[in-house]
């Protein structure tokens, strides 16, 4: 009998397989008659999908997991989500399977996190027919957590890249028109600042341009002291809420629970929201910030 995980790993042949064909049938059908289209392309799927098989079966290939298996479908192939307490963990389950993440380690989180537990199971839940990926952030800075930042190396690559963002922080660059975003800028940002100031004891400057700007590298220091000291779960949700609102800052903010989710995505929105209160608010502008907030 095929085991378990040969049948996956004949699942994911199978969706490649699909991928791949569909691709050529629209080369195909554009320079030749359809039918002789069909029958070569039937020809080569038999061939294709042998050797797909083949390879499944007696290689060992990237780790075959839930989250890799609706990545190459994008279509939902499970019933029941669950959350369940194995030992000191809240572990998410499939059909009773283990929520794996893309590296192929269980989705363990602990004790403390069982609200992040709750939403990575929530957002497996609401999924529908069609997948959609970007509807499991949760999910996604928890496999990073898990599979990324445990190691110090790459901990070490990611706070020299967030660091980096200080230098061309969205809250650092003011602009003097229009009034509305000069108000909403001194509304948002320069309590941010402030914060950041007194809570780090840094100093930090504000520009009007992206040329010779930089802060100072004691400031940079401090702030790398500061991280060095997150566990690898805030590592996970600063680098992604760094990489959201393009904002070292806020992300910190965010972390350190200064700030809630919506004053973050606020804090990050504001030249969207003085164009709405300058031009009125149209589908795009408001699609645009929930979507955001939804992300953070």
């Amino acid at each position: 009998m095929v085991r378990e995980r040969d049948r996956d790993k004949i699942f994911l042949a199978a969706a490649a397989t699909q991928k791949m064909l569909a691709g050529q049938l629209s080369r195909r059908v554009r320079t030749r008659g359809l039918a002789a289209s069909w029958l070569q392309i039937s020809c080569q799927r038999t061939a294709l999908c042998t050797r797909f098989y083949s390879a499944a079966l007696t290689q060992d290939g990237p780790a075959v997991t839930e989250t890799n298996r609706a990545e190459a479908t994008m279509h939902r192939f499970w019933n029941d989500v669950g959350l369940e307490k194995r030992g000191t963990a809240y572990t998410v389950t499939l059909d009773g399977r283990a929520l794996k993440t893309p590296s192929g380690k269980v989705l363990a989180l602990p004790e403390s996190k069982s609200l992040m537990a709750s939403l990575i199971a929530a957002e497996w839940d609401h999924q529908e027919t069609m997948l959609k990926p970007h509807a499991l952030p949760a999910t996604s800075i928890a496999s990073r957590a898990i599979d990324g930042l445990v190691e110090q190396e790459t901990r070490s690559e990611v706070q020299e890249a967030l660091l980096k963002y200080l230098d061309t922080d969205t809250v650092c660059f003011y602009q003097d028109y229009p009034p509305q975003l000069e108000r909403l800028q001194t509304e948002h940002w320069d309590p941010l600042l402030d914060w950041a100031r007194k809570t780090y004891d840094v100093e930090i400057h504000k520009a009007e341009s992206l040329l010779f700007s930089c802060q100072p590298d004691a400031t940079k220091e401090k702030f790398r002291q500061v991280i060095a000291g997150f566990d690898q779960w805030e590592m996970a949700a600063l680098e992604r809420a760094t990489y959201s609102t393009k904002s070292f800052i806020i992300a910190l903010a965010l972390v350190t629970k200064h700030l809630t989710v919506e004053q973050a995505a606020l804090a990050a929105t504001v030249e969207v929201s003085s164009q709405i209160e300058r031009w009125g608010e149209v589908e795009d502008s408001t699609s645009q910030r929930i979507r955001f907030q939804d992300h953070l």
